[in-house]
C-alpha cells in the first residue's frame, strides 16, 4: 500500500528550529518526527512512501535515503513552486494508481493507519478525511438570556468543542480529475469543490493520540508526549 508525505512547508512559526533543521526532521527522543511516521505507517502495511518536498529537499532526502534501513521504499518528489497542501500529488499521478493515504509532515499520531484505509477504500467516496475533536479554553464567561433580558444562565469559561480536519487523508486515483495540474490548491479547496458539485466527503474521527506540531509550543508538548506514546518504554 501507498502513501504520501507532504513534507514541503516551510515551518516558518518554528522558527529559529527550522532555520537549520526542516519540520519534519525535528528530533523527537531519538529518531524524527518523520521517521516516527513513516514506522507509522509501514507498521499498518503501508511499505511504498512518497515523500512530498521543497524547502531543504536535499537535506531531507540525505537524512532518509531510499528507506531500506526503516524497511520501507521511500521516493522523493521535488515542487519546482510552492503547489499547497494538495498540488503536490499531481506530481505522483502516474504513480498513485489504487488507494492511497496523504498525511501532513508535522503530524504525531497513533492512528491506526490500517483501519483508516479499510474505512477509505470501503467508503463511497474519492476522499476520506481524518477529523479530531478538540476542546479549547474560552477566556470569557457565557451568558444565557431571555427575552426579557434577563440573565437565566452563565457558564464560567467554558471549553469549545470543534471537530477539525486533522491532516490525514485517504484518496482514490479518481481524485486526480479534481485537482488541477502545477497550481498552487489546498485540501480545504479539494474538499469545497467536491462538495460544491454535490460529490460525497467521507469522514473519519481519530479517537487515538493526536497533536499537529505547528508552534514551538507544540514541538515542546511533542518531545514530552514522545517519551509517553513513542518511546521504547512506552511500547
Amino acid at each position: 500500500m501507498k502513501a504520501v508525505i507532504l513534507a514541503g512547508g516551510l515551518g516558518t512559526r518554528l522558527r529559529p528550529f527550522t532555520e537549520v533543521i526542516p519540520k519534519p526532521l525535528l528530533p523527537l527522543g531519538e529518531e524524527s518526527l518523520m521517521e516516527i511516521q513513516i514506522h507509522a505507517l509501514r507498521n499498518h502495511g503501508l511499505d511504498e512512501i512518497f515523500i512530498a518536498t521543497n524547502y531543504m529537499s536535499d537535506y531531507v532526502e540525505a537524512f532518509l535515503g531510499n528507506g531500506s534501513k526503516h524497511g520501507v521504499t521511500l521516493h522523493f518528489s521535488r515542487e519546482k513552486k510552492p503547489l499547497g497542501t494538495c498540488g503536490p500529488l499531481t506530481l505522483l499521478r502516474k504513480e498513485l494508481t489504487e488507494p492511497f493515504i496523504v498525511m501532513n509532515g508535522d503530524i504525531l499520531t497513533k492512528l491506526n493507519f490500517q483501519k483508516f484505509y479499510d474505512f477509505g477504500v470501503r467508503a463511497n467516496s474519492l476522499l476520506t478525511v481524518a477529523t479530531k475533536t478538540i476542546f479549547t479554553p474560552f477566556s470569557f464567561g457565557n451568558v444565557t438570556a431571555d427575552d426579557n433580558d434577563h440573565i437565566v444562565d452563565v457558564e464560567e469559561k467554558p471549553n469549545l468543542r470543534m471537530e477539525i480536519i486533522a491532516g490525514v487523508y485517504c484518496m482514490k486515483p479518481e481524485i486526480f480529475s479534481w485537482i488541477p495540474d502545477n497550481e498552487y490548491f489546498g485540501m480545504d479547496t479539494l474538499i469545497k469543490k467536491l462538495l460544491s458539485a454535490h460529490q460525497h466527503v467521507s469522514r473519519y474521527v481519530i479517537h487515538e493520540y493526536w497533536l499537529d506540531i505547528g508552534q514551538v509550543e507544540d514541538y515542546t508538548k511533542a518531545q514530552q508526549d514522545y517519551r509517553t506514546y513513542f518511546s521504547d518504554k512506552s511500547k
